[in-house]
């Protein structure tokens, strides 16, 4: 059976090269160029990506993030939050990867369809890896001084997980 998305992509190409060609650009030479600055982008960030990842997988790992969740649930608590998404409001704002993987452990021991299931889908769509993304991008650019990023990203983030569980009960009960 053939499928429309099968062939978005490489319409998608083909009509980016006749318009490079009816624009008279060199296609091939554009590519080239657009290629080295994605090999040097990928080495300027790369050190940043690595401290961050071994950070993350170091405090998965040595049970830091056990005692950390063990600290925050009094805080959680009150805030209404659930206690099986206290990991996940602590590395969602971290690591991608690392949310993603307690993402599926929650929706595996609590089920997509239930209430925590629901909360931690709707707080993974509303949050973003926020320490990864400034330092894929600010690293990427040679930013030092990222002024008030950081406060208004983990204040977005912060709000996500406190309405998230509300939104949940407004909307799914």
């Amino acid at each position: 059976m053939i499928k429309l998305s099968d062939y978005i992509i490489p319409t998608v190409i083909i009509l980016i090269i006749i318009y490079g060609i009816f624009k008279g650009t060199n296609v091939f030479d554009e590519f080239i160029k657009g290629a080295k600055n994605g090999f040097k982008i990928v080495y300027t960030i790369t050190p940043s990506l690595i401290a961050l990842i071994f950070a993350i997988e170091l405090m998965k790992a040595s049970g830091g993030l056990d005692i950390l969740c063990s600290f925050l649930s009094p805080i959680t608590k009150l805030l209404g939050i659930p206690q099986e998404l206290t990991p996940l409001t602590i590395l969602s704002p971290i690591s991608g990867s690392g949310s993603v993987g307690m993402f599926e452990r929650i929706l595996k021991d609590n089920g997509p369809d239930g209430f925590i299931g629901r909360c931690a889908s709707v707080m993974m769509g509303s949050t973003e890896t926020t320490f990864y993304t400034m330092t894929l991008y600010y690293s990427s650019v040679n930013i030092k001084k990222t002024r008030h990023t950081l406060p208004s990203a983990l204040c977005a983030d912060f709000i996500s997980f406190i309405l998230s569980p509300k939104i949940v009960k407004l909307f799914f009960k």
